[in-house]
């Protein structure tokens, strides 16, 4: 065989054997290739059944935590049925049958509402007190984990933590009780004042000072355990930055504005919207207990109306009406409180 006609033999050879190409020159894209077993074929995302074998031990972990909130905090809502009957627990063997045979009244509990007088007075006196802490209380930790972070030696900043976190353990009746003996009519200022030739004062039976008291006993129990969320929010602070504001010629309280409060700013938003969700629920045991030392007048709240109106009185029906219309208004709260939020830049709640 010639050396022209091998040449050409092995050019058509070449040509079959090369890939064909579009217009470009490359090669045409082939139908995509499939994924790794227990990858979706399009996105590349784990599968729910891989994703469930990877994460079973965090998913027992939580389980229990799961349980009794299903159990303590979701099943008991079939129960605000009653809202719209006229329950009578005595009708059935048991809770269930007695919802069951009840009769049912629509609306009826709720337009009572509407004309109960102490209803009012409750309401009233829950958002006042809600306002009071709001102003008082809320800021505190703020400071207090300001004041904490400030300190240069670990071990005195250890003992001011323990300090403040203490009273958090102890019960309201132990609190009521410090307060007694300290501002009661027998306790130590009124006992200092009648020595100094004064007379003496019990700010415990005092209705127009309820407010402020229990408020300030709150910041007492409380306003140390929540200076933890704060300052693990500074702990996450990086040093560089408070170095590169000294290095700007930043004082150490322009350093706080440009950049301690800053990085509390999320936190500070996120606590403030839940904490708007509790307007309606400014303490039942706190308040119960000093309910008699100063009238229902001053000391009536929603949760001890709904306690006495349900408990005492036995009108459960009532009752759990009054506890929706609380938990409807605490949703409309907390809802528009993350609205604010959103507008201020921050997160909230739920991102948007």
């Amino acid at each position: 065989m010639s050396q022209s006609k091998v040449a050409g033999h092995a050019r058509t050879t070449d040509d079959r054997t090369e890939a064909p190409s579009g217009d470009d020159g490359q090669a045409p894209a082939g139908p995509p290739e499939a994924g790794p077993p227990g990858r979706t074929g399009t996105g590349g995302g784990i599968t729910w059944r891989i994703r469930l074998r990877r994460d079973r031990a965090l998913i027992l972990m939580t389980l229990p935590a799961v349980l009794l909130v299903l159990v303590f905090n979701y099943i008991p809502l079939l129960g605000n049925v009653v809202a719209f009957q006229d329950y009578d627990p005595y009708v059935g063997d048991n809770a269930w049958q007695a919802m069951a045979r009840s009769p049912w009244v629509g609306v009826e509990h709720f337009a009572r509402m509407v004309d109960d007088r102490l209803f009012w007075q409750a309401l009233g006196n829950t958002l006042a007190i809600f306002l009071v802490q709001l102003t008082l209380f809320f800021p505190v930790p703020i400071l207090l984990a300001l004041l904490i972070n400030s300190f240069v030696r670990p071990r005195v900043r250890a003992v001011a933590q323990a300090i403040l976190y203490l009273p958090h353990f102890f019960s309201w009746v132990l609190v009521v009780t410090v307060f007694q003996q300290m501002f009661g009519g027998a306790g130590m200022l009124a006992q200092t004042l009648r020595e100094h030739g004064h007379e003496g004062i019990d700010l415990m039976t005092n209705p127009g000072l309820f407010k402020f008291l229990v408020t300030f006993e709150m910041v007492w129990k409380d306003a140390g355990w929540g200076v933890i969320v704060f300052l693990a929010a500074l702990s996450a602070v990086s040093p560089d930055l408070y170095e590169a504001a000294a290095m700007d010629g930043a004082t150490r309280w322009r350093r706080m504005w440009h950049v301690t409060l800053p990085a509390l700013r999320p936190v500070v938003a996120l606590l403030l919207v839940l904490q708007v969700g509790n307007a309606l629920t400014v303490g039942f045991e706190q308040i119960l207990l000093q309910r008699t030392a100063v009238g229902p007048t001053a000391a009536e709240v929603l949760d001890t109306y709904v306690w006495n109106v349900g408990i005492q009185f036995g009108d459960f029906s009532y009752a759990a009406a009054v506890g929706i219309v609380k938990g409807i208004f605490g949703l409309c709260l907390v809802l528009a409180a993350n609205k604010v939020a959103h507008m201020m830049g921050e997160q909230g709640v739920y991102k948007r």
